[in-house]
């Protein structure tokens, strides 16, 4: 079992946390119930924190040309500006953050969905983008875990999410130490986790910790983090993951029975088709690597890339598109 470090993480606070949601509910929301033993939250209610209460009346995202605008049809006010500044002083204000779960479809913390109107008033919607915190929060943290609940529901996204996030927790208190033997450590337990990502990325990281040039550290760190960010900027195709688990099959093939192989090879042809997550392959990876004692691969990270309580999988991996 490893022990992880707990992530701290910005959350939408009508999800589990507070009644601040427009009509003055509070969201039941099983991942991030899940979640709380795990990381540590920071709820926000920007509508709350700008002064609009709860429960209040509607706002909605109007586009005006290259931008979008919060408004509030009853009471015809912009409040684009007041929202912007309070994202800009909240981000000020945080000392560091590992990743971001915020409430889907909202004018204000949507990532993806949030709907945006011709008009403040019985106009259709032109299409879907990012809410007016949120689109502050890319600005700021272009690289960290954001996701919103909804998409979560699709457990290769919540994979890929909660990995993510780990792993940057991980990183930043690697970077913490500036010490050489530290990342190198690093690098190593996650040789297999990196190789799913980008191969080749993987090893130009490696070239980063050789340091040939004799960098200071502080920019070897800052160059690696670079790398880092560009393994995970984007979910591991399922292709790719495939190709690593043949990988570390090929470390036990010789000791196993015919059924083993065949039980193996039928589990990668249901994770091919999505239906179970990877963490139901790894699994079976993970349990011959302790029959046969391989203390070597017992040491990736990519058997455990996450607590494994947060496994549990209620979905059928069908649920909102990778987009």
């Amino acid at each position: 079992m490893r022990a992880f470090a707990r992530p701290k993480v910005v959350v939408s606070k009508c999800m589990e946390f507070a009644a601040c949601r427009y009509n003055g509910d509070k969201i039941t929301e099983a991942i991030v119930a899940k979640l709380a033993d795990y990381v540590e939250f920071i709820p926000v209610c920007p509508e709350v924190e700008i002064g609009l209460g709860t429960p209040r009346e509607i706002i909605r995202l109007v586009s005006e040309g290259e931008t979008n605008q919060l408004i509030q049809p009853k009471t015809k006010k912009n409040l684009t500006h007041v929202m912007t500044e309070f994202a800009d002083d909240f981000i000020d204000g945080l000392t560091y953050i590992d990743g971001f779960l915020l409430k889907s479809r909202s004018p204000s913390c949507g990532v993806t969905d949030a709907k945006i109107y011709a008009k403040s008033d019985n106009s259709p919607v032109l299409r879907k983008g990012s809410g007016t915190f949120t689109t502050r929060i890319l600005a700021a943290y272009p690289a960290k875990p954001l996701e919103d609940e909804g998409r979560l529901r699709n457990f290769i996204i919540r994979e890929h999410y909660f990995t993510h996030l780990f792993m940057v927790t991980d990183f930043r208190i690697v970077k913490q130490s500036l010490k050489i033997k530290e990342l190198v450590n690093f690098h190593a337990e996650n040789k297999y986790l990196f190789m799913a990502c980008n191969q080749v990325k993987m090893r130009e990281m490696g070239r980063v910790i050789a340091n040939q040039a004799a960098l200071p550290m502080e920019e070897v760190f800052s160059t690696y983090e670079e790398g880092l960010n560009e393994l995970f900027a984007t979910p591991v195709k399922l292709t790719d993951h495939i190709n690593v688990c043949l990988h570390v099959f090929g470390y036990f093939s010789n000791y196993l029975t015919t059924a083993e192989k065949l039980h193996f090879d039928h589990l990668l042809g249901q994770y091919r088709k999505k239906k179970i997550p990877l963490s139901s392959v790894l699994c079976v990876l993970r349990s011959w690597c302790y029959r046969f004692e391989n203390e070597y691969l017992l040491k990736q990270t990519y058997f455990e890339p996450y607590p494994e309580e947060l496994i549990a999988i209620s979905d059928s991996g069908k649920g909102r598109a990778l987009s």
